[in-house]
């Protein structure tokens, strides 16, 4: 329905151009009106969760081929939406180790033999379609290697400083990449046509957009509005701000959410640190904005910290909020294996797989999010409301509830035992379900808990 309007108001405004409008002009109107397009996410987006795949990391052989192998198990875990780390050959010029960064792409419409090659990649896409899950690419758009196949004959696409020499992005290590030029127009119309490529050829599902607040918001409209001419697709920005969703985006980071949680966990911060993260959340972003959640991702581990290391004992609760609160919620690779090492960026580094607890609480964690509606992703889950209680400095405590569902969470996010009192005596009275054991639990105007250090409990109403 959505589209529809669009298209009207993009009709109409053409039409009111002069008869002697030409085409270029006409091209130009509705290049402009797709800048600001946002649209209705995928229905298939509702309860979803993401996984990110490091490719070399993934499995011993570090194939697409081999991944391809692991996609039960995933789907097993309950995972919707499979994140391929970019899938492209890596410059060579200025690469960082061995292997370089995947960040560095040498060609935006070739697969890096490194991982395998096309054929593997349509393989892996159609045995995941065959499953119910979804693929998307990782994409670059803000940068590419040196050695990029377009420099050479497109030497102004790319930005260069005062001297006339390309340059990295500023004020940021990436001594491997140089900075394309957005304001050339052709260079907009080579990236949207290779995004387009891998939706319509290999069925890609959407883009995790990497750096998408250095590249304009009008080129992310434009190809956002191309992408979903061919079928709905899900664009995530690596980014945080409303206005991404004003340009074709479905979802954005919550890295403040990472930070406040990684703060807490180290004792800088206070439980209530929290009110700041999700007033913003409530506030300032449409209603049907996702957030993207998560403990760790590639550059956290790789660079920050491994999820012990930033959580310590904190861990699960860390990972229960990101996937019951408001937010689209993502596992990285590894992490359900307890996997306790920072991984290589530009080099082989396998990642060890064991049967670990915390790949139970995942899988739990995601039957629950799909099981109760109260808990989806975006417009379609209830809005996270606050239950006030008489030690918010230490407790964290909402409720998320619909005509269907309701879940009620109360998080001690403190190293020490903490009673609490709910207040909000509206919001929360009634018989649960408790979500770790089953128990039932009656919650009533005189009940007090006592939560052992990083203790949580999730109540879900029968």
């Amino acid at each position: 329905m959505f589209r529809i309007f669009f298209l009207l108001i993009v009709i109409v405004f053409i039409a009111s151009c002069s008869s002697h409008t030409s085409k270029e002009q006409q091209a130009h109107a509705l290049q402009l009106a797709a800048e600001q397009y946002h649209k209705p996410a995928p229905e298939w987006l509702k309860s979803a969760t993401i996984y990110q795949i490091n490719t070399r990391q993934f499995t011993p052989q570090g194939t697409l081929q081999a991944a391809q192998e692991q996609l039960p198990r995933l789907k097993d875990l309950g995972i919707d939406v499979v994140w391929l780390m970019p899938i492209h050959p890596i410059g060579e010029v200025k690469r960082k180790g061995s292997l370089g960064s995947p960040y560095a792409v040498k060609d935006y419409f070739e697969v890096n033999p490194e991982i395998g090659t096309k054929e593997d990649l349509k393989g892996f896409i159609e045995q995941a379609h065959s499953m119910g899950m979804y693929v998307i690419l990782d994409w670059v758009a803000n940068h590419t290697a040196w050695d990029n196949v377009i420099k050479e004959a497109n030497p102004d696409w790319y930005i260069r400083d005062f001297k006339g020499d390309n340059i990295p992005t500023l004020w940021f290590d990436w001594t491997d990449i140089i900075d394309l030029d957005f304001s050339n127009l052709e260079l907009q119309d080579y990236m949207v046509k290779a995004m387009t490529y891998w939706v319509e050829e290999f069925g890609v599902d959407g883009y995790r957009c990497d750096a998408a607040g250095l590249v304009p918001n009008a080129f992310w409209g434009r190809v956002s509005y191309e992408l979903n001419q061919i079928k709905p697709v899900f664009m995530l920005a690596e980014w945080e701000g409303p206005q991404f969703y004003e340009h074709g985006f479905d979802a954005t980071y919550a890295w403040s959410w990472w930070q406040t949680m990684h703060n807490i966990a180290l004792g800088k911060a206070k439980a209530n640190a929290f009110n700041a993260y999700y007033a913003w959340n409530d506030g300032y972003y449409p209603d049907r904005a996702m957030r993207l959640m998560y403990t760790s991702n590639h550059d956290a581990n790789a660079w920050e910290a491994t999820q012990f290391e930033a959580f310590g004992e904190a861990l699960n609760a860390a990972i229960a909020l990101s996937v019951i609160s408001e937010g689209i919620p993502m596992i990285y690779n590894g992490q359900e294996a307890g996997n306790n090492k920072r991984l290589e960026f530009f080099e082989r580094d396998p990642i060890h797989w064991q049967t670990h607890p915390i790949g139970d609480l995942y899988r739990s964690l995601f039957a629950l999010k799909k099981s109760n509606s109260a808990l989806w992703n975006g417009k379609w889950g209830a809005r996270m409301m606050p239950i006030h209680n008489d030690n918010s400095e230490n407790i964290l405590s909402f409720v998320r509830a619909n005509e269907r569902d309701k879940v009620v969470a109360i998080f001690n996010l403190s190293a020490q035992t903490q009673q609490v009192k709910l207040l909000d005596h509206a919001l929360y009275t009634g018989t649960y379900k408790t979500f770790s054991t089953g128990n039932v639990k009656s919650l009533n105007t005189d009940t007090e808990l006592s939560l052992e250090p990083w203790e949580y409990l999730i109540l879900v109403q029968p």
